[in-house]
């Protein structure tokens, strides 16, 4: 039989084939890079949409805007409010320059949830996962996370990735030490076994006290007459038959608070009564029920004697990050507990 002409028409069914088989291979290569890239360009273009305006990185939490829609991550939103605190300034949007305020700034839920849903490479392997999901796998199932050895609390200070730990933990020499090579490292523990049994005792002492009364302060922002230098103080309050008032201060040993991203709140108690003797009190602060910020357990003691003040401290914040959060409000609240102490 001779051959069909190569212009001769292919069968129907030939044809539905070729158009299975075209379909059992997919897309062509050539076309599966374009969307790939499509979806990179696209994600990389909602990435800098979607940027912080002040450090230009995607916010990790709460994103605020301004009134044009400007936005801002969380602690680039109150580091803004504090600088102009400080400098006794209104607050600006870094784009358009409009004022801003907790009052007339908002949150964008939206962004926020657009934002945890972009991928993003984990800092320690290959992989790529959605953002609201990257913590738990870095801190929790990425095998080449870094951790430490489960005997560290025997002084071992190995670190490496977590694939190797097991390998490491079997061969790690400080399970098989002597006594006498823990004297030191368990000598230690115990000193900061007994800080903390301390403190605790400490305060259980003072809950024993006849005279014991708290005050929920609110620190209120002044400026000194000498560079217009930002201080708070709170009103008089009575406390034991005496006038006692609180004054607070921003770095108080560095010229400009504002050249400075790390802040610290130091405070004075002072007694501004003539009592005619000395005056023994004990206190501590708290966070109350205005307050913003956690507080970690810390005893001061002072005898005040007329008009005089307590040495300067650091407000005991948990958290030191607490302190931009803190000056962007109008005032700063806190509960002050103070124990009298027996003649």
């Amino acid at each position: 039989m001779a051959e069909a002409p190569d212009s001769e028409p292919v069968p129907s069914s030939s044809k539905g084939n070729l158009l299975e088989d075209a379909q059992d291979e997919g897309p062509s290569p050539k076309k599966r890079k374009t969307e790939g890239e499509e979806i990179d360009k696209l994600e990389h273009r909602l990435g800098g949409i979607l940027c912080c305006a002040v450090c230009l990185d995607l916010p990790q939490a709460a994103v605020y805007q301004c009134s044009n829609g400007h936005l801002m991550c969380a602690p680039c939103f109150t580091h803004l409010l504090a600088d102009a605190r400080l400098r006794d300034e209104s607050a600006s949007c870094p784009n358009c320059r409009i004022e801003i305020s907790k009052a007339n700034a908002s949150r964008n839920l939206a962004v926020e949830k657009a934002v945890s849903e972009l991928p993003s490479a984990c800092r320690h392997c290959t992989g790529v996962f959605p953002r609201h999901s990257l913590q738990h796998h870095e801190d929790q199932t990425c095998e080449q996370r870094v951790t430490g050895c489960r005997y560290a609390c025997l002084g071992c200070g190995w670190r490496g990735a977590a694939a190797a730990g097991a390998a490491h933990e079997a061969a790690c020499a400080h399970p098989r030490q002597s006594a006498a090579d823990l004297v030191e490292l368990l000598a230690a523990r115990e000193r900061q076994a007994a800080d903390q049994l301390l403190l605790h005792s400490q305060l259980l002492g003072l809950l024993s006290y006849e005279k014991i009364t708290f005050t929920d302060l609110q620190l209120k922002p002044y400026r000194t007459e000498e560079l217009h230098k930002l201080y708070y103080e709170t009103s008089r309050f009575s406390a034991f038959g005496q006038q006692w008032l609180v004054k607070a201060f921003v770095n108080k040993h560095q010229r400009d608070p504002t050249q400075s991203a790390q802040r610290e709140i130091t405070y004075q108690l002072i007694l501004k009564s003539k009592p005619g003797g000395a005056v023994g009190v004990w206190w501590m602060w708290a966070r109350g029920p205005f307050g913003e910020a956690r507080m970690s357990a810390s005893l001061a003691q002072h005898a005040f004697r007329e008009d005089e003040a307590a040495p300067a401290r650091a407000l005991p914040l948990a958290d030191p990050a607490d302190a931009n959060r803190l000056l962007a409000n109008k005032a700063i609240h806190f509960r002050l507990i103070m124990f009298l102490s027996p003649k």
